[in-house]
């Protein structure tokens, strides 16, 4: 089993795009979107969800007024304000750390596990594709990642799938951390931009401290041009594969409005050319030649 995360430092790079471009290139893969803050693959994917599952993670308190004697230690214990002075808990403020359900002291609190959102396997024309869904303003979306990656795994163990192609979430956080664990390489789509270079150079770092290959191709290059000579400067200092470009392409946007990727509408573009080309290059790294454990 192999996998290739996708990722970027900031949302809008077009990594999804890609992600459902490399679908078009292997017969023998498992699609995961592990971008469950903001999913979006999916709409290019047309999945068709065989299982649905509830994603539990984490609790939240609830005040019983039949029990509360309103004595007001859990508002002086509650470091987040969650507990307001009418002894009712604000699900938003409320961080489910536990402390005034452990101290109250005539046990009035409940404590219960939240529902955060769900899961799905699905089936989709270039096949299988495990997604999820995080509830709005809900959190965990670390787990979530985790979970729905170790679910692809499951799939991969079973049915013997060759590769899992991962659309990971932006920037540097948890649920970027909990994308990259196992991962053959990563695949960092920059844009040509100051910040995109510093998002670049954040992401490789993260890449070197779990000593995960890091390849990068820069997305709308001919915007920049010395933008994008920068970027490709700060990969050969950082060691970084550098597999190409995309030029800026309209094609990408019709595509999506079609639900499809820019293989399947537009095959012959430039800029089709490009992400096959890119493609190639980062199947070739020695790094996705090399299994690993599941």
């Amino acid at each position: 089993m192999r996998e290739l995360v996708i990722l970027s430092g900031k949302g809008g790079t077009g990594k999804t795009s890609l992600t459902a471009a490399f679908a078009s290139f292997s017969s023998d893969m498992i699609l995961c979107d592990a971008d469950v803050d903001a999913a979006d693959l999916h709409l290019l994917m047309a999945p068709d969800i065989q299982q649905k599952t509830d994603f539990q993670g984490g609790n939240e308190a609830i005040i019983n007024p039949d029990k509360c004697t309103r004595c007001g230690l859990c508002i002086e214990l509650c470091r987040f304000d969650a507990v307001k002075s009418t002894f009712e808990i604000d699900p938003i403020e409320c961080e489910g750390c536990g402390v005034c359900y452990d101290l109250c002291p005539e046990k009035a609190i409940d404590f219960p596990v939240t529902t955060c959102g769900e899961w799905y396997i699905s089936d989709t024309r270039f096949g299988p594709m495990v997604h999820a869904r995080l509830g709005i303003a809900q959190e965990n979306s670390g787990r979530l990642v985790a979970l729905v990656r170790q679910e692809a795994r499951k799939i991969v163990q079973k049915n013997k799938i060759d590769l899992i192609l991962t659309d990971g979430p932006p920037g540097i956080g948890c649920p970027v951390i909990a994308s990259m664990g196992q991962a053959n390489a990563i695949l960092i789509v920059a844009e040509p931009t100051i910040s995109g270079i510093h998002d670049l150079a954040r992401l490789a770092q993260l890449a070197a401290h779990f000593k995960i290959p890091a390849i990068v191709c820069v997305n709308k290059y001919d915007l920049n041009l010395d933008q994008t000579k920068a970027i490709k400067d700060l990969a050969k200092e950082k060691n970084i594969t550098f597999a190409g470009v995309i030029p800026f392409d309209k094609n990408f946007t019709e595509s999506m409005i079609q639900g499809k990727n820019i293989i399947e509408t537009y095959e012959n573009s430039q800029a089709s050319i490009a992400v096959r080309k890119i493609w190639e290059k980062v199947m070739a790294q020695p790094a996705m030649n090399i299994e690993r454990l599941i």
